[in-house]
């Protein structure tokens, strides 16, 4: 098998483990340690009701980014891709590709990250793994990717511990840093620096900024573990030790507070529905991340995505009317929506 027939190979790999085996959702966020103050007298109109915001000089319906997933040279992952930016283009919601990798060394792959014509409005980021900057991808692999999805922003994404899990992983994550400056200063569009499930530290932020970098997925444990789906591809006992690795997505947003006035936050990793899309606005999410609750019904059809993304607008705008908050402004770093105990203590641990 040729490296670019593997690495879509990869990716097929990657959905059927998702798919198959339940425990790789593992449902241990911290989401649910954070009440909110319910109000019975909101003092709103739901009909009013503004959930709207700008992203890189777009407007959003609500603050919700289809978080990377896939793309390949196989049919079935660009028909998923088709569809989420089908689905993100008539909810107005923001997409992010997976990993461009596969169509910069395989030109078959390139029709499954051709998305703008499917999604003229939103803003589309690419994506690309750091590590690849010790492999020989630079500017011009960059701009490949940008331009291919004519996108508005370039994710880099992180992923050491996928990386050391993965049978055929790369594994020099040295001098990464100085390399995304170099990228930063010479690349037309935002990067976003994100990692992919384990969240990013404090120390990781501020290798980030002084780097350059404005933006930050912070994507936490909780939702999709890639050290168990790469666990089955390697039969690796360590990817099964390390499957609840890192942190929550709420812990890397309380860690982040103190950087909130030099870059935006996007929460991600276990967010699962729009109570927990809330949680993460009031705790400086300016937009959340959501993947695997959106694959199975881009398996399918734009239609049932676009089902799923609007079910999800509902519970945000429901949980965002009960705590009283008229727009996004309101739920924003807003710690008054969070309950607290007798004590004062916020109930949150």
């Amino acid at each position: 098998m040729t490296k670019t027939n593997t690495i879509t190979q990869r990716k097929q790999d990657h959905i059927d483990y998702l798919l198959a085996d339940p425990l790789i959702e593992r449902n241990l966020t911290d989401f649910n340690k954070i009440q909110l103050t319910h109000r019975a007298l909101p003092e709103l109109n739901f009909s009013e009701l503004q959930s709207d915001l700008i992203v890189f000089e777009k407007k959003l319906s609500f603050p919700l980014l289809i978080s990377s997933m896939t793309g390949g040279a196989a049919e079935n992952l660009g028909q998923i891709n088709r569809h989420l930016a089908q689905a993100a283009e008539a909810c107005q919601v923001a997409l992010a590709v997976g990993s461009q990798r596969a169509m910069i060394e395989d030109p078959a792959a390139r029709q499954s990250f051709t998305l703008r014509r499917y999604a003229p409005s939103i803003p589309l980021l690419a994506n690309i793994g750091a590590v690849q900057l010790n492999t020989g991808y630079g500017i011009e692999q960059a701009k490949v990717a940008v331009d291919c999805l004519e996108a508005d922003a370039l994710i880099l994404h992180l992923n050491p511990l996928q990386e050391l899990i993965q049978p055929e992983g790369d594994r020099n994550f040295a001098g990464l840093a100085e390399k995304i400056n170099q990228l930063a200063q010479k690349l037309d569009v935002p990067i976003v620096l994100k990692e992919v499930g384990c969240g990013l530290s404090p120390q990781d932020i501020e290798l980030g900024l002084s780097a350059g970098i404005e933006y930050f997925d912070l994507a936490g444990r909780g939702g999709t573990s890639w050290s168990r789906i790469e666990a089955h591809r390697a039969e690796s006992d360590l990817g099964m030790l390390f499957q609840d690795w890192g942190l929550t997505t709420c812990q890397a947003l309380e860690l982040a507070r103190p950087y909130q006035e030099q870059a935006r936050f996007f929460a991600s990793g276990g967010i699962r529905n729009g109570i927990d899309m809330v949680k993460s606005v009031i705790m400086g999410g300016y937009v959340c991340g959501i993947a695997a609750p959106l694959l199975r019904p881009a398996m399918l059809s734009s239609s049932a995505v676009i089902d799923k993304i609007q079910h999800l607008k509902q519970e945000f705008q429901l949980a965002q009317f009960l705590v009283g908050a008229a727009n996004i402004e309101s739920l924003f770093l807003n710690d008054a929506l969070i309950l607290r105990a007798p004590s004062g203590r916020q109930i949150y641990s």
